[in-house]
Parts: structure tokens; sequence; C-alpha cells
């Protein structure tokens, strides 16, 4: 039995496995032959593999920029980074965060047979995280053993559900379709950059419409623009970090600008590999989940990782980075002024997080709507943080944060229960908001069977 559990586990917390296994449930409930099943598992796989490939380059790329950032200008402090702090935390919380995440993934499945919220979440790396956090919030609450797994899961089901809810009215400005979700551990900092975008933007103003002169339409190419910016930025943070520090500690002994150069070039590197993972994946994994739409779970979304926008508006990818990191920088000064823990600009999830930002800014807002709404994303991943860390228990004072929104939403909502109430908040709150799920689902079969029609 519990090399069986391990099994699963390791298939849900392993993206490429997960997604290609329901493109295959997907496409035997279609009935296709063996060879098609073959090939859309296979393709949905290896498209995976391809956009995961692509996020560890530029992660590769962006974690000297890190160290640059940091020696460049003499800064300490704790730095948001999901993978860090989850490794720490599965140490002691390792048994409950997979039996939470297995219980979690089968609520959110019936969670989207049975309500209005028919997202079905597909991402297995941000489910673990989020597992994790939930096990440490409620285990320091007073939960233990089998209430901590049932009310874990319902939570994390339930989180899962509304995720994608919140942000799936801005992603048809995104990719002109609503057939598929987004499921990232992000969504309401997308939603706060769509809805600033949509007040405060202009639509007609794409980031991804700005006019070259023609003896520099080679601007036009995205790899090519992306390179030649991240050039310029890399470059003038190796100089202010000197040569020194990044020939001895950073390039092994390779002169500094050239290595600035070759970090450029592997971020843009690992953008143009994302795009084509996605392009794949999208191909594959959206007409094999009309199956499971159809058989299982009737008018249901797949909801993927934050990279699935990124080819929609890939200049809304690189102004989105840029605004949230030094959304990033200014909350760390104001930080510094007010003498508050200070949360350095983490540049993992300000460029993932951040690009997300400015391609829903960009949608409901153009180039104004891309800057804005990921300027103040930045802010937003900055602060919540520090509300999060005094929730966690012991793990609040390691030098590591979560850093997406929703870890900050989920966390405080169980953290600040659990602060007033322990046990019995806690318990009440994920039940009341499971009750507003389905009146919130009676009342849409009310409106779309008004009395009278039969």
């Amino acid at each position: 039995m519990k090399d069986f559990l391990n099994v699963l586990i390791g298939i849900a917390s392993t993206p490429a496995l997960l997604v290609a296994l329901i493109a295959v449930i997907g496409l035997i409930l279609q009935k296709k032959s063996i060879s098609n099943i073959l090939l859309g598992g296979i393709k949905t796989f290896v498209g995976f593999l391809v956009l995961t490939g692509g996020a560890g380059i530029v992660q590769n790329s962006l974690t000297p920029f890190g160290e640059m950032f940091k020696h460049a200008f003499s800064v300490q402090g704790v730095v948001p980074n999901n993978e860090a702090i989850v490794a720490l935390a599965l140490t002691k919380y390792g048994t409950p965060t997979a039996l939470i995440m297995l219980v979690g993934m089968i609520v959110n499945i019936f969670i989207a047979r049975f309500t209005r919220f028919k997202y079905i979440y597909l991402t297995g790396h941000a489910t673990l995280y989020m597992s994790c956090m939930i096990a440490v919030i409620m285990t320091v609450s007073g939960f233990t053993s089998v209430p901590l797994i049932l009310l874990g899961g319902l939570i994390l089901g339930m989180a899962n559900a509304l995720s994608p809810a919140i942000v799936q009215p801005f992603m048809k400005n995104v990719t002109g379709t609503d057939e598929v979700a987004l499921g990232h551990t992000g969504n309401f900092g997308y939603m706060i950059s769509a809805v600033i975008g949509k007040f405060f933007g202009n639509q007609n103003h794409s980031t991804e419409d700005l006019k070259v002169p023609k003896g520099l339409s080679f601007l036009r190419d995205s790899t090519v623009a992306i390179t030649l910016t991240m050039g310029v930025i890399y470059i003038i943070l190796a100089i202010f970090t000197g040569k020194g520090y990044i020939e001895a500690k950073l390039s092994d002994g390779t002169n500094f600008i050239i290595y600035a150069i070759q970090m450029a070039g592997t971020f843009a590197a690992g953008v143009f590999v994302i795009l084509s993972g996605v392009r794949l994946i999208l191909g594959e994994i959206i007409p094999a989940f009309k199956g499971i739409s159809e058989k299982l779970v009737p008018n249901s979304k797949p909801a993927l990782d934050c990279p699935i926008v990124f080819p929609y508006a890939p200049n809304a990818v690189l102004v989105g980075f840029f605004s949230s990191f030094i959304g990033g920088i200014v909350s760390m000064f104001l930080m510094i002024a007010f003498h508050t823990i200070i949360v350095l600009p983490g540049v993992v999830p300000h460029f993932f997080c951040g690009a997300t930002a400015g391609v829903f800014g960009n949608a409901t807002g153009g180039r104004r709507g891309a800057i804005l709404g990921s300027f103040i994303h930045g802010i937003v991943i900055s602060f919540m943080p520090i509300a999060l860390m005094p929730v966690l228990g012991n793990l609040g004072f390691e030098n590591s944060t979560f850093s997406d929104t929703d870890y900050g939403v989920v966390g405080l909502f169980l953290g600040g229960l659990g602060g007033l109430g322990g046990v019995v908040l806690i318990t009440t709150g994920i039940f009341a908001v499971l009750a507003i799920m389905l009146i919130l689902t009676a009342f849409k079969k009310k409106n779309a069977n008004p009395a009278g029609n039969k």
C-alpha cells in the first residue's frame, strides 16, 4: 500500500507524467486508436519536459542575477523561494503533505464534477507546495492524524478549484478562447494585474503592437529582443557587481562581461524553449481533454502552469518581469525605511509570476496595464510573505518563505483563523467556504433554469 501511494504521489507531483496521463485518459474516453493515444500521450509528455527544461534554463540564468544583485547593493534578507522553503518543510511534514495532496486532488475532481467550478488543476508541483504549506499551518494550529489529512485535503481541493476560477474571466482576453484555464499559485496576483489593467490601462495599445522602424525590424523577433534587452541589464549589473566577485564566485574565471552576455543568451534560450513546449502541449492537451470533459466531468477545463500564456504576448512577458522586479526593489527600500523584515526581490518569482501578471495586465489594459499591473503585483508578492511568516511556526524563522500570492491568501486564511480560534475556527471556516461554493452552484443552476422553463 505504501509503495502504491508513493507511485501515485510520484505521478501527481511530476507534471509531465500527470498531464500525459490525463491526455491518455481523455483520448481513451474518445475511443481513439492506439496510435493516436500513444501520439497524444507522448507529445504531451515531451512537451511538458520541454517546458520544464526551459524553465530550468531560465532559472539557472537568474540565480547568478540574484547573487550579483545582492553583492552589488550589499543587501541581506529573506529570499522568497518556494522550492527552498518546501525542501526544508518536507523533512518534518513529508507524510501529511503527501496524503493531503492525494486527498486534495480527489476533492478537486469531485468539486469539478458537482459544482460550477469546472477546473481540474494539473500543475503537480504547485499542488505539492500548497499541500506542504497547508500541512505546516494546520499542524501548528493543532490538527493531527485523520482530521489533518481530510480537512487539509478539502481546503486544497477547494483552493485548486477556486484559484483558476478567479482569473478565468480574463483568460479569454489572453488566449481568445475559454477552453483552457490557469493552474498556478500566483492567480490572485494575476487577477489584481488584470483588474488594474482594465481600469487604468488602454487595451488598444498592446505591448505586441510596438512600432519598430524598418532598420530595426529584427527587434520584432522576440528572441532577439529578449537577448539584447537582457544583455544590457546583465552587463550593467555586472559592472556594478565588479569583476573580482563575478570571476571568483560565479563565472569560474570567465571574463565578467562575457559571462554577463552568456547569461543573457541563456535566459533568452530558456524563454524560447518554454514557448516551444507550450505550443506542443496546447496542440495535444486541449483536444485530448474533451474526452474527460464529455465523459467524466462535463464542461471541465484543464488548469495548466503559468508559462502556458507566454506565447500570447512575448513582449508583455519581458515588460511584466521588469516591472514586477522594480516593484520588488521599491518594496525592499520601503522595508528598509520602516525597519521591517527585508524581503529581497526573488528573481525567479518576479520572472514567472511577474511575466504572467504582465500578460494579463496587457490583455485588459495594453502597455500601461502590463506595466502598472505587474508593478503592483511585485509590491504584493514582496509584502505578503511578511504577513505569512508568523503563521508558519518555526518554519517562519528560516531565511526563505513562500513567494506567490495564492500561498499568502490560503496561508493567511488558515493562519488567521487558527490564531483566533484554533482547530474549531479553522474547521468552521473550511466548511463555510464549501457551503458558499455549493450555494453559488445552486444559484447558477436556478438562473440557468428559471421558473416556467422545462
